[in-house]
């Protein structure tokens, strides 16, 4: 058996006495087909009470069953050696504060130069090789809390938390005007405007899309708002601020003056989320960038 601290271990409870180890990972620990079957076609992966086992054998209770989920990748894009703050990591994931105007994931449009790309150089100086996998993404002007799996595993377990609403993600925004409600709900579908690849729009034909504001300040002519996401859709909050008449700062895609700030005043300021290996609650909190530091102070000073 492999280094203990690599494994994911479990003792059987009397309710699985019986139960195939397969459907015990899929249907108390939300182990997804497609990883099970990993495990099935890999090397020794597998093992109860220190003995190699098969997923299809069946469990007793009191069994110590053990898992190895840390294996030998591959990189998947190119390393390189850019900034990049780390704002927390363990063996399972690594979450780093993304600044305005850098790209998450490489495209054709950026090939280099992005989160992805720095966080495999940052992985292969320390003697890692593994492909990047961002668990969420957020538009290139916007900055702040993005969260990277480590493996197979983590990816997966938080694909689950996000399908079953178990992650809560908090952005902090600065919008054109004074919004007049305290708090409030977005609950508006949003589509692909028509002709365009890139920008959305409230459509009836559209996918859900839910966002919860509160206003946390007001300004002569602004607004400093908290959403909170219910759904992930693309350009959501951009989107939902347009429709709710108060376009973000900087925003010029959705309705909002360059005036003041020359990207949209939008920040992925927190990211919960239960972690899968120990149920505990963990929380990546990001600081507002000094772009939108220096937006709040201006804005605060014709309140003075």
């Amino acid at each position: 058996m492999n280094n203990e601290q690599d494994l994911w271990t479990y003792t059987l409870q009397p309710q699985d006495d019986g139960q195939k180890y397969q459907e015990i990972l899929f249907r108390k620990f939300h182990f997804s087909r497609k990883l099970i079957q990993h495990l099935k076609q890999a090397e020794e992966r597998v093992w109860v009470n220190g003995v190699f086992t098969f997923l299809t054998a069946r469990g007793k209770a009191g069994e110590i069953l053990a898992v190895q989920l840390q294996t030998p990748e591959t990189n998947s894009i190119p390393g390189e050696d850019l900034p990049l703050e780390i704002l927390y990591e363990d063996d399972y994931f690594l979450a780093v504060n993304k600044p305005a105007g850098q790209v998450v994931h490489p495209t054709p449009r950026y090939p280099t130069g992005t989160i992805g790309n720095a966080v495999v150089g940052y992985w292969l100086a320390q003697g890692e090789a593994r492909p990047f996998r961002p668990i969420h993404r957020i538009d290139r002007n916007t900055s702040g809390v993005v969260v990277v799996g480590k493996n197979q595993f983590a990816h997966q377990q938080m694909a689950w938390q996000h399908t079953h609403r178990r992650i809560h993600k908090c952005y902090l925004g600065i919008v054109e005007g004074q919004v007049k409600e305290d708090q409030g709900v977005i609950n508006a579908p949003i589509a692909l405007a028509p002709g365009s690849f890139m920008q959305r729009q409230i459509s009836l034909e559209g996918s859900p899309a839910v966002t919860h504001y509160r206003v946390l300040e007001r300004y002569q002519d602004a607004s400093l708002l908290e959403f909170i996401l219910e759904t992930g859709r693309t350009h959501q909050i951009r989107v939902h601020c347009q429709h709710l008449g108060h376009s973000l700062l900087g925003d010029d895609l959705y309705g909002g003056s360059l005036a003041r700030i020359d990207r949209q005043a939008l920040h992925s300021s927190i990211y919960e989320f239960n972690h899968p290996l120990t149920g505990e609650l963990t929380s990546i909190q990001a600081p507002l960038p000094e772009d939108l530091l220096q937006l709040l102070r201006g804005l605060r000073s014709f309140n003075a």
